[in-house]
């Protein structure tokens, strides 16, 4: 099946399309005669008015793009080779970008600014969740244990401790394994801040590769965090999870059609979120120096 791609109004490629597909965009008055389109095989861009017999578009009946529609007749289009434009063999099937262009790996502030935004975010949907069981749980044990079904009623009680202990690992294993296997390839803490977890080879994680880092997870905490911390100092940026699993954290660009807009820095993202983590873990460590000193200031 040949691709198909067009210029937008910014001069970015979109695509790849089947022919079909870019004939519904004309229909749509979203291309005219004079935007832009490639194909493999063409050794430059040219107006679609120039390739409408192979379409099977009638150039005559042609309507000009609507306002604000990708006609980019002024704009500088690369040549069909430039990297934002690949060759057919650079395409995979999933449509991304896996020509040799460099990668940018996630670095450890970034990563930690999303782990903080992810900790926020379980944390809470954990203690939602929680309260709600813990009061359905609760008040019908109690209606139980009044009734004289005591068995029943700590039935209950033990029920809702279990969930008090089961409850924060499987939201946590939803978030991450469903988040990570998406799509987007990335968990809302790592969408913040532009960087996604892909396989060795860049793809993205099946639902059991992702399950599979989620809960190697865990060496991090056997290792007192040390496992998080190798993620400064590893070749690849890996943290230890990443190592047993063979996954790699990138920058959301990375292994796209646009391997161009990969940012190196930390980003303005990241650096309002560490404030703000450094702020509040800040006031926790120092109320709980108060809670300490206080009392023995008084005692003295």
């Amino acid at each position: 099946m040949t691709h198909w791609y067009y210029a937008d109004a910014q001069g970015q490629r979109q695509g790849p399309f089947t022919a079909g597909e870019l004939g519904g965009h004309v229909r749509q008055a979203r291309l005219g005669a004079q935007s832009l389109v490639w194909r493999e095989g063409l050794e430059d861009w040219k107006p679609l008015s120039a390739l409408a017999s192979e379409l099977d578009l009638p150039v005559g009946t042609m309507d000009p793009p609507a306002e604000g529609a990708d006609d980019a007749t002024e704009l500088h289009i690369p040549a069909a080779d430039a990297p934002y434009a690949p060759p057919a063999a650079q395409i995979a099937t999933e449509q991304h970008y896996v020509g040799d262009g460099d990668v940018v790996l996630a670095g450890f502030w970034r990563r930690l600014a999303a782990l903080f935004i992810d900790s926020m975010v379980v944390g809470f949907a954990y203690y939602l969740v929680l309260i709600v069981c813990v009061v359905v749980l609760g008040v019908g044990g109690s209606l139980l244990m009044r009734g004289g079904n005591d068995a029943e009623g700590m039935a209950a009680m033990f029920g809702m401790m279990a969930l008090v202990y089961l409850l924060y690992p499987v939201i946590s294993a939803a978030y991450y394994v469903g988040f990570e296997s998406s799509g987007k390839q990335a968990t809302l803490g790592k969408m913040a801040v532009g960087i996604k977890v892909t396989d060795i080879d860049g793809r993205r994680l099946t639902l059991g590769r992702a399950l599979l880092r989620w809960l190697a997870v865990m060496l991090n905490y056997l290792t007192l965090y040390i496992g998080y911390l190798i993620a400064a100092f590893t070749e690849r940026k890996q943290g230890l999870h990443d190592m047993a699993v063979g996954t790699l954290v990138v920058d959301r660009w990375a292994y796209t059609a646009h391997p161009d807009w990969q940012q190196r820095g930390l980003g303005t993202a990241t650096k309002v979120i560490l404030a703000i983590a450094g702020v509040i873990y800040g006031l926790i460590f120092i109320a709980m120096m108060a809670a300490i000193l206080i009392p023995l200031a008084t005692q003295s």
